[in-house]
């Protein structure tokens, strides 16, 4: 059972799967610093000059209850309840970006598979009967 959970382990497709997922978790990575980063602001810039990470829609705001319980203090909050909406708005930007980078991958790579494809084939070898033939006319041509 070892020797064929290494046979799997080792074949090309599950190395390759693996390379993948963990270059997608970096790709990840640098296209959500790239929209929180670089592109959210220049966009907050055009909408009032604030992050749309801050934007949310306030449901109930922030309470802090004060109770005191045999003479100490006791200080309870409780987070306002909010609709983000801005951060929303930032995945879908980044869902974006990350669907045209991936879109342009793939049309490069069927473009360079295409000229590979569109590349001469190397003449096929001679059969036996061929190189038979020549040899039996190189002989008489002696």
């Amino acid at each position: 059972m070892l020797k064929e959970f290494k046979a799997f382990i080792l074949t090309g497709n599950v190395v390759d799967l693996a390379i993948a997922v963990i270059l997608a978790g970096a790709v990840g990575s640098v296209v959500k610093g790239f929209v929180s980063m670089i592109m959210m602001p220049i966009i907050g810039m055009f909408t009032g000059g604030s992050s749309f990470a801050d934007k949310v829609i306030e449901l109930s705001p922030a309470i802090e209850e004060v109770l005191a319980e045999n003479g100490d203090v006791i200080t309870k909050a409780v987070p306002a309840n909010n609709l983000q909406y801005g951060a929303w708005i930032d995945t879908i930007i980044s869902l974006i970006i990350v669907g045209f980078v991936l879109f342009m991958i793939v049309k490069a790579y069927n473009k360079a598979k295409k000229k590979q494809e569109e590349a001469p084939a190397a003449p096929p070898a001679p059969s036996k009967e061929e190189v038979l033939l020549g040899e039996i006319r190189d002989l008489l041509k002696k």
